[in-house]
């Protein structure tokens, strides 16, 4: 296992951007609200093809640190790349890279699934034969078929996050970040859930939210926990116990209030 220190020392150790491998880099990363800090000098990579959770008890900073990451909340302090590109120079450019499923992300309600990804994908430049074929292919992987043509408004909590992992996907990115993927699922929509995510990392990098340990264990390598805005561990998730209960108890440990 690697320190907080130990982490932020690595981060910046060479210059930002330069590695082709990092595919995910924030360093530095600092939230404040007056007094108040959401988080406080977030730094870590992950390399190309990486499945890493982000884990941390309701109120840690996890939100706000992938909100900065995405570029859809600035920082304080700090910067972050995603694939090389900054978010504060090129973020337009690193939109393109990136698919974002954000917490209770707004979805379009009156429009339905097939509607909003078709509206969403030509907005992205996505068009003719590539849409259509993108738009089967979410439809499939999130199991959208019986609600397709059905407005969102009338769609229950977890067909609405179904929408939001379609439309994060929608555009084949390189890059996908997840916050609380499988929240407000059925336990077979999180099994498949689990093994579409277990497939995208063949070819992607996936930093993804979440407080169930038993799918932490199932489909990420690495995990990075953070508590009271601060990284308090970063390494491989077998370092975190061997069974679930030995994984709670170690995140308990880490996560206490003093």
């Amino acid at each position: 296992m690697s320190s907080a220190s130990e982490v932020s020392e690595s981060s910046t150790a060479t210059e930002s951007g330069s590695d082709a491998n990092v595919m995910i880099e924030a360093k530095g990363l600092s939230k404040f609200y007056g007094e108040f800090a959401a988080t406080q000098n977030v730094s870590f990579t992950v390399p190309r093809g990486q499945v890493c959770a982000f884990l941390g008890p309701n109120g840690a900073g996890k939100s706000t640190t992938m909100k900065m990451l995405t570029g859809y909340l600035s920082p304080s302090r700090g910067e972050s790349w995603l694939a090389g590109l900054s978010i504060a120079t090129d973020r337009i450019k690193a939109s393109e890279k990136l698919g974002y499923l954000p917490e209770n992300g707004p979805l379009y309600t009156e429009m339905t699934p097939e509607g909003m990804l078709k509206y969403i994908g030509e907005v992205r430049g996505v068009a003719g034969g590539v849409l259509s074929d993108r738009l089967a292919w979410v439809a499939d992987k999130c199991a959208l078929g019986e609600v397709w043509r059905k407005p969102i408004a009338k769609l229950s909590r977890g067909f609405r996050q179904r929408v939001g992992m379609a439309n994060a996907m929608l555009h084949d990115p390189e890059v996908l970040i997840l916050d609380e993927p499988t929240s407000g699922l059925d336990p077979n929509q999180v099994h498949g859930v689990r093994e579409l995510i277990t497939e995208l990392a063949q070819t992607k990098t996936i930093l993804l939210s979440t407080h169930i340990l038993q799918e932490v264990r199932a489909i990420c390598p690495r995990v990075i926990m953070i508590h009271n805005g601060k990284i308090v561990f970063d390494g491989p998730t077998a370092d975190l116990g061997s069974s679930e209960v030995e994984m709670e108890e170690k995140f308990r440990s880490l996560t206490s209030v003093a």
